[in-house]
C-alpha cells in the first residue's frame, strides 16, 4: 500500500517561454526540453549559427523540419488514438512550435486521464506517450464507526469503475471530514491510500481517524448585569459538558445551533422587556488541544420597557376598535413582552376568522419612546385581497391512492385560501401514519397573483406490520402475542388485521377490517371478529388465584359519520355469547346432600355463584367523539371528548342501559417542552331487569365496571372499590378456632392472609393530571418520557351480598347437652359462662376452620394517588415503570406502590 503522495504521476516541468530567450540561453531551454522538441538537435542549430555571412546558400529550398508530418499516441490502452488526438489542437500540416506543444500538454492534463504524458517531434513525426490513469476497482472505508459505509459513499465522487483523479481523492477527503463535522467531529483526520493491482487497477483506501466528538467545553457571557450566566446559559439549546449532561447530545457544537441559540437569547431579553437587546457577537473557538469548543457571547442588554398605549385599529365593520383595546391582555405599565405581542396576534387572527374574515391581517405597529423607556403598540386590523387555491398537487405516492390523500384536505381547488385549513390538512395526513413524519403541505405562487398550489410531497413508508411479541408484567405475568396488520390495505387506506394473543390469564383471537370512507363516501366503517377467553382472578396476599373462567365469542360492527371537522357520530352493534363457569373441584360440593354437586357459597361466594351460567348479549350503541389533537400517536395540543350510551336488550338474556364519558386535553407548557395533561372520565350503568334473591344486584359481575391499575397507579388492578374479603379463623395447636376472653372466634385480617375478592360496581368516576418533562435529545433519542402524575377516583354503587358466616364448629356440651366452659388459666370445664366474680369463662369450639366474608369499598369517596412514572421505547419493547405514593384511600382498597410493564419484539 503507497501513499497517493508518493506514487503519483511524475509532474511535467517544461517552460515553452525559453524559446524566445536569447540563443545561448535558448539552448539551455531547448535541452532542458527534451522530451517534448528532441528532434532539433542543437548541434544543428549550432553549425546553422556558426555558418560564414560572406557566403549566402545556394538558392535551393531548405526542407521545413518543423511542419508536423505525422502524429502518433504511444501507451494507450483504453482510449482510442483518435479519442486522446481529439483533445489536442495539434494537427498534421502545422507548424511545431513550443507553445504549441505547451498548450497540447495543458490540454492532456485538464483531461485528468494520464498519470504522465509528453510530447517529442522528431523531424516533423510527432510522438505523445502517455501513462493512463488507472481505474477504481473498489474504494474502502477503514476506522469509520459513528459514520457508517451507507453514510458516506453516497456523499463522495469516486466509484469503482471510474478513472482515478487526484482530484476527485482530494474532493473526496474534504467531504467526508465535512460529513464528520456535521456530527461534532472537528478533530476528525482522513488519509488516503492506494493499492496497486494488476491490469492499471487500483484500490482506494479511506483511513480515517473519527476522533472524539467536539464537546462545548465552556459557555461565557459579556456584557450581561441584569441576569446570571446561568439563566441565560438555560435559555441555550446547546449545553456545556458536564458529568450531569451525559444524556444529552446538545454538548456537541453546532454552527446552526449556535445562530438558534442567539435567537433564543434575544427572545428571552424580548421577553422580559428589553427591547434594545442585541448580541454584539458570537464567537466559537477551538480550545488549544483541537477537541473541544468555547463560545463567548457579547450582549448589550438595553434599558428594560414598559407598555405605554396599547390598543387596536380595527378596519373590520364587525370589530370595534375600542371594545377590542379593552380586552387585550397587556395593560399600559405592564412591562414589555415581546411574547404577549405575539401571541395577542394570533388570537385576534383567529377571532377574525372566527367571524368569516379568513383574510383578515393583523400587523402590530411600535412606537417606541427612549426618553421614557415606553413601548406604544397598536394592532392593525385590516382585511388582506382574497387568494384562491389554483390546484392541489400530490407527488411522491405509489402504493397510496390520490383519492386518499385528497379527501384529507380540507382545501380544494377554487376554495379562498385559509392558512387555518392548510394547517389542518397537515395535521390529518400526519394523523394517517403513512407517509414521512413532520410532513407538510408547502404552498407555491400560482398563475396568478391571486392564486396559490398546494403541494402534498409525500414520502411513503411501510404500513404492513408483522410482530411477535414477548413479555412479563405485573398484571398478566408471561405474555405472548402475534399479529399481522395492514393499515394502508391496497392503498385504500383501509386497515386489515388479525391478532392472537397469549398469558396466563387470558387468551384471545381477532379479525378485523375498518374502511375510514365506505364507497368513496365520507362514511366510517368497521367490523370485528372474536374470541376472549378471561380468567377472573382474586388475591389471597400477593398470590393470584383464579375464579371464574369467562368465554366470549361475539362480533362488533360499527359506523360513524362525521358532523363537524371535530365531531363524528358513530354507532355500533355487538352481539357476544358468554360463557362464564367455575373449577367444579374447587368451587362446587354436595351442598343439600342428594348427590349433585352445585356451586358452593363457602367456598365461591354468593356473588361468583349468582354469575356462573350462559347467556347472549345484544347491545346497540351511540357515541359523539370531538377530537382536535394534533397527533394521535403522540399528542401535545389539542383535546378529545367522547360521549357514549349503550343499549342491552335488543334480544338477548340481558338488559342495561350503560353510560360513559371522557374528555382529555393536552397543551405545551411555553416553549420548554413540558407537556401537560388533565383527564376526567366516568360511567353508569343502569339495570333494565330485576334478579330474584336478596343481596343480588340486578348487574351481573361479567358487566360491571372495575377499577385500579392501570387506571389508577398506586393501587393493584382492581384494586379500588366494592370487595369482599374472605376471612378464616385462626386454629390453636389441636386444630380448634381461637377465641378471645368473650368467647368470639378470632379471625386472620393481615391482607396477605385473606381472600380478596372484587366484584366491581355500577358507577365510576376517573381523573389524572400529568406532566411530562422534556430531557436532552439524547434522552429523547433512547425514547425515555418521564413523568409527574396525581390520579383521584372512585367505583360504588353495587347492591350489598348477602354475606357467609360459616361456624365450622359447634360448641361442646356434656351428656347432659349442656354448654362447656374452661376456666381462664386452667384446665377445669364448667357449664357456666361466668365466675363467681362475674368474669366470662371460654366457650370450648369444636375443630374446624371457620369462614367469614367482610363487605368493603363501597363509597364515592375519592382516593387520590401521585408519583412519577417513566416510557422508555427500549430495544425490547415499550417499557413503563411507575412509582407511587397513596394520599388518600377508602378500607378495603389494595394498594401497590410500584408497577411495571415490559414488552419485546423478535
Amino acid at each position: 500500500m503507497n501513499r497517493l503522495s508518493e506514487t503519483g504521476a511524475v509532474p511535467v516541468n517544461c517552460n515553452p517561454a525559453s524559446a524566445r530567450r536569447p540563443a545561448s540561453a535558448r539552448l539551455t531551454g531547448l535541452l532542458c526540453c527534451g522530451s517534448i522538441l528532441a528532434g532539433m538537435p542543437a548541434l544543428a542549430h549550432a553549425q546553422e549559427a556558426a555558418a560564414p555571412a560572406a557566403q549566402p546558400a545556394a538558392p535551393v529550398a531548405a526542407p521545413r523540419s518543423n511542419t508536423i508530418r505525422t502524429i502518433t499516441v504511444v501507451g494507450a490502452e483504453r482510449l482510442e488514438p483518435t479519442t486522446i488526438l481529439s483533445y489536442i489542437r495539434l494537427r498534421v500540416g502545422q507548424e511545431y512550435t513550443s507553445a504549441g506543444a505547451d498548450e497540447a500538454l495543458k490540454d492532456l492534463g485538464a483531461t485528468e486521464l494520464f498519470a504522465n504524458f509528453s510530447i517529442r517531434n522528431d523531424g516533423g513525426n510527432v510522438v505523445i506517450t502517455v501513462t493512463e490513469n488507472p481505474v477504481i476497482n473498489r474504494i474502502v472505508l477503514e476506522g469509520n464507526e459513528r459514520l457508517k459505509n451507507d453514510k458516506i459513499l453516497p456523499e463522495i465522487k469516486l466509484s469503482p469503475r471510474q478513472i482515478f483523479t487526484r482530484s476527485k481523492v482530494r474532493a473526496d477527503v474534504s467531504r467526508i471530514i465535512e460529513l464528520y463535522k456535521r456530527q461534532g467531529r472537528f478533530a476528525a483526520q482522513v488519509e488516503p491510500k492506494m493499492v496497486q493491482l494488476p491490469q492499471n487497477r487500483v484500490d482506494i483506501v479511506f483511513e480515517i481517524s473519527e476522533g472524539p466528538k467536539s464537546k462545548v467545553r465552556q459557555i461565557n457571557i459579556l456584557g450581561n448585569e441584569k441576569f446570571s450566566d446561568g439563566k441565560l446559559r438555560g435559555e441555550f439549546v446547546t449545553k456545556q459538558a458536564r458529568l450531569t449532561s451525559f444524556f444529552s447530545s446538545n454538548t456537541s457544537y453546532d454552527p446552526d445551533r449556535l445562530a438558534f441559540d442567539q435567537q433564543k437569547l434575544r427572545q428571552f431579553y424580548l421577553t422580559e422587556g428589553y427591547a434594545d437587546f442585541r448580541v454584539v457577537s458570537a464567537v466559537a473557538e477551538l480550545t488549544p488541544d483541537q477537541r473541544d469548543f468555547i463560545i463567548t457571547y457579547v450582549v448589550e442588554e438595553g434599558e428594560r420597557y414598559t407598555f405605554g398605549d396599547v390598543k387596536v385599529d380595527s378596519q373590520l365593520r364587525d370589530f370595534d376598535s375600542e371594545v377590542m383595546s379593552a380586552q387585550l391582555p397587556m395593560k399600559n405599565g405592564d412591562f414589555y413582552n415581546a411574547k404577549t405581542v405575539e401571541d395577542t396576534v394570533e388570537q385576534l387572527t383567529e377571532l377574525a376568522g372566527r367571524y368569516g374574515y379568513a383574510f383578515a391581517d393583523v400587523q402590530p405597529r411600535f412606537n417606541r419612546n427612549p426618553e421614557e423607556r415606553k413601548m406604544n403598540v397598536t394592532f392593525v386590523l385590516r382585511e388582506a385581497p382574497r387568494v384562491y387555491v389554483e390546484r392541489v398537487d400530490i407527488n411522491g405516492n405509489t402504493l397510496t391512492q390520490d383519492k386518499v390523500i385528497r379527501r384529507e384536505f380540507r382545501l380544494a381547488e377554487g376554495d379562498a385560501f385559509n392558512s387555518l385549513g392548510v394547517q389542518r390538512t397537515t395535521a390529518r395526513i400526519n394523523s394517517l401514519g403513512y407517509f414521512q413524519e413532520n410532513f407538510e403541505v408547502t404552498q407555491t405562487e400560482g398563475s396568478a397573483p391571486d392564486r396559490i398550489v398546494l403541494e402534498a410531497n409525500i414520502e411513503e413508508r411501510p404500513t404492513g406490520e408483522l410482530q411477535f411479541s414477548a413479555g412479563f408484567s405485573s398484571i398478566e405475568q408471561f405474555i405472548l402475542a402475534g399479529s399481522i396488520r395492514q393499515r394502508n390495505f391496497r392503498g385504500r387506506g383501509q386497515t386489515i388485521g388479525l391478532s392472537v394473543n397469549y398469558s396466563q390469564f387470558s387468551r384471545s383471537a381477532q379479525i378485523s377490517f375498518s374502511d375510514p370512507y365506505i364507497f368513496d363516501r365520507n362514511i366510517s366503517g368497521g367490523i370485528d371478529i372474536y374470541r376472549r377467553d378471561f380468567n377472573s382472578f382474586n388475591f389471597t396476599g400477593n398470590n393470584r388465584n383464579t375464579t371464574f373462567e369467562q368465554a366470549t365469542t361475539g362480533f362488533s360492527m360499527r359506523a360513524g359519520v362525521p358532523l363537524t371537522e371535530y365531531m363524528s357520530l358513530i354507532g355500533s352493534y355487538t352481539l357476544n355469547y358468554e360463557d362464564v363457569s367455575l373449577d367444579e373441584t374447587l368451587f362446587f360440593s354436595d351442598t343439600d346432600g342428594d348427590g349433585d354437586r352445585e356451586c358452593d357459597p363457602l367456598r365461591a361466594g354468593r356473588f361468583l355463584c349468582d354469575a356462573i351460567g350462559t347467556r347472549l348479549s345484544s347491545i346497540v350503541g351511540l357515541s359523539l367523539n370531538y377530537n382536535s389533537l394534533n397527533s394521535r400517536i403522540r399528542p401535545s395540543r389539542g383535546k378529545t371528548i367522547s360521549l357514549s350510551a349503550e343499549f342491552a336488550g335488543l334480544g338477548g338474556d340481558v338488559r342495561y342501559t350503560r353510560f360513559r364519558g371522557r374528555a382529555q386535553q393536552f397543551w405545551n407548557v411555553g416553549n420548554s417542552g413540558f407537556i401537560f395533561s388533565i383527564l376526567a372520565e366516568g360511567g353508569t350503568i343502569i339495570p333494565l331487569q330485576e334478579r330474584a334473591g336478596a343481596g343480588v344486584d340486578d348487574v351481573l359481575l361479567t358487566d360491571r365496571f372495575f377499577l385500579g391499575e392501570p387506571q389508577i397507579r398506586g393501587f393493584a388492578i382492581r384494586g379500588v372499590g366494592p370487595r369482599i374479603l374472605t376471612q378464616t379463623s385462626q386454629l390453636d395447636q389441636f386444630g380448634r378456632p381461637v377465641v378471645d376472653a368473650n368467647g368470639n372466634i378470632q379471625f386472620f385480617t393481615d391482607r396477605n392472609q385473606v381472600r380478596d375478592d372484587a366484584i366491581g360496581g355500577r358507577n365510576y368516576y376517573l381523573g389524572r393530571a400529568e406532566l411530562e418533562i422534556p430531557l436532552g435529545s439524547g434522552a429523547r433519542e433512547l425514547g425515555l418520557r418521564p413523568s409527574i402524575w396525581a390520579d383521584v377516583g372512585a367505583l360504588w354503587g353495587v347492591e350489598t351480598p348477602v354475606l357467609t358466616v360459616n361456624p365450622a364448629g359447634t360448641p361442646l356440651r356434656n351428656d347432659a347437652g349442656e354448654a362447656l366452659y374452661q376456666i381462664p388459666n386452667t384446665s377445669t370445664t364448667t357449664t357456666s359462662p361466668t365466675q363467681a366474680d362475674g368474669s366470662p369463662n371460654i366457650r370450648l369450639i369444636q375443630s374446624g376452620t371457620n369462614i367469614r366474608e367482610v363487605f368493603l369499598g363501597n363509597s364515592p369517596s375519592p382516593r387520590v394517588t401521585a408519583g412519577i412514572g417513566v416510557n422508555w421505547n427500549s430495544p425490547f419493547g415499550p417499557f413503563r415503570i411507575d412509582f407511587a405514593q397513596t394520599i388518600r384511600k377508602v378500607e378495603g382498597d389494595d394498594e401497590r406502590r410500584f408497577t411495571f410493564n415490559v414488552g419485546t419484539q423478535f
